[in-house]
């Protein structure tokens, strides 16, 4: 069992998400252990919390329950409770039903609640008073993504001391979406409470700056913004990256190494292995990539016998409607693809829907040929590195969507439209069929990029700007 404690702590350094970075699991004795979550934030942050200690502010999971904080891996944890209907309408409601698909340039519509805000304000003020009764004197708190953008305001409001920095993980959608919120004001006043504010790419900052202007009348100049009491706010561009050497390490593990030529021998030892990684998500453009990959062998400008795509679908907020429907649709859709083209026993489509560890996903990468990263929408995708990261060989390629943010860095990917269904095909073919040496160039200069930005660059350098 995690130590537990009920003497109040006071830490130097928070960081505050809607999720913890650890997962419950029962352990050989039947008590209940906790793990660090796979999740890409926890990957992105765990780094720097071993480094700096402190505590992690955020719900544990499972609705309805409260347990105590614990010591995990050098830092402090602290839950906060939330209700199922505070998950409903806080978490599946407004966060990812309103939130989600706004910022995702309305790839699905968002829902207008105004119960779902009522909550989504109560839940985030619950987190700003964890944070605030846990915080230092003059600590630094560094909140998290879209489930919190009201959190540093309130915040401020509580401890004026506080040095409160904001990063958002998605994309920050232009002025003509993000007013569609009936509560625009409120959620950019939120974030004007912190000192710093983070986003992926210097669109996203130039977005807000323009909106902080226009709702909250504030003044600004390049990213400096005066806020209403007088303090300076940064908005500026930090993109997100990975343990480029981490994993590398992993993908050269020997056991690694040997669950990749398992998997190439189940796969049927084919030419080439194409591979996509995403979550179940409609912004990932699973139902665009498939159909192009289902023309692609139907018209015979891919060989089933000498090629397989294989699709992993990690699970992902399956009691939201638009996610089970996507669910259901992929599932026919590759049904039915496999039906007409391949074998039996021999599909031309590998789809698993489930989660895989980092170990699996190391092994998959290294044997990919095509790695086919086309989301219609992405704050970043860390995925696309994490392959370039992990595939030993220079004669490889990266398919990659010109609407993630990964390609404003990864620029020597093969990049595509994934609206443009015959757009994607094409690039597919070219990165399947360009000479070795294109292909080696391109390849060693994403491999350059990956190992020449990681993540430890990335949160020092928002730290730094922090003043941390």
């Amino acid at each position: 069992m995690p130590e537990q404690s009920s003497t109040p702590i006071r830490a130097d350094f928070l960081v505050v998400a809607n999720r913890l970075p650890v997962d419950r699991k029962t352990g050989p004795d039947g008590e209940p252990v906790w793990r660090t979550s796979p999740g890409g934030l926890v990957t992105a942050l765990e780094p720097v919390m071993k480094r700096k200690g402190g505590a992690w502010i955020g719900w544990h999971g499972a609705p309805d329950e409260t347990i105590d904080g614990f010591e995990h891996e050098g830092y402090r944890i602290v839950p906060v409770p939330l209700s199922t209907q505070d998950v409903e309408e806080f978490y599946e409601g407004f966060s990812n039903a309103t939130l989600w698909p706004l910022y995702h340039d309305v790839v699905a519509p968002p829902k207008f609640h105004r119960e779902w805000w009522d909550t989504y304000r109560d839940v985030n003020r619950r987190f700003a008073q964890a944070a605030a009764e846990v915080a230092a004197d003059g600590a630094t708190v560094w909140v998290q993504d879209y489930q919190l953008h009201l959190v540093p305001a309130m915040l401020r409001e509580l401890r004026p001391d506080l040095r409160i920095g904001f990063f958002l993980h998605i994309p920050f959608p232009p002025q003509e979406l993000f007013q569609q919120l009936p509560w625009r004001r409120q959620l950019i006043e939120g974030l004007l409470g912190a000192d710093l504010i983070g986003f992926q790419l210097p669109g996203g900052a130039a977005n807000f700056i323009r909106l902080a202007k226009r709702l909250s009348g504030v003044k600004a100049s390049r990213d400096t913004i005066i806020a209403a009491d007088g303090r300076t706010v940064l908005a500026r561009a930090y993109p997100i990256s990975i343990d480029a050497d981490g994993f590398k390490a992993l993908a050269d593990d020997p056991e690694v190494k040997a669950e990749a030529a398992k998997l190439r021998e189940d796969l049927g030892n084919p030419k080439t292995i194409f591979l996509g990684v995403d979550r179940l998500d409609y912004t990932k453009g699973l139902r665009q990539r498939i159909r192009a990959f289902g023309e692609l062998f139907r018209d015979g400008q891919l060989d089933p016998n000498e090629t397989v795509f294989l699709q992993v679908a990690t699970p992902s907020r399956e009691r939201v409607e638009e996610y089970r429907k996507l669910r259901d649709d992929i599932d026919l859709l590759v049904g039915r693809i496999n039906s007409q083209v391949g074998e039996i026993g021999n599909p031309a489509i590998v789809y698993r829907h489930e989660s895989y560890p980092r170990t699996s996903m190391a092994a998959m990468y290294s044997i990919a040929d095509v790695m086919v990263v086309t989301p219609l929408r992405d704050g970043m995708n860390l995925v696309a590195k994490e392959y370039v990261a992990c595939h030993e060989s220079d004669d490889a390629a990266l398919v990659l969507s010109e609407f993630a943010g990964a390609a404003k860095e990864l620029k020597q990917a093969y990049h595509c439209n994934p609206h443009d269904l015959n757009g994607m095909k094409e690039t597919i073919l070219r990165a399947t069929t360009d000479s070795r040496a294109a292909r080696s160039r391109r390849m060693r200069a994403l491999r350059h990029q990956v190992f020449a930005h990681q993540i430890d660059d990335w949160a020092n350098d928002f730290l730094r700007d922090l003043g941390a």
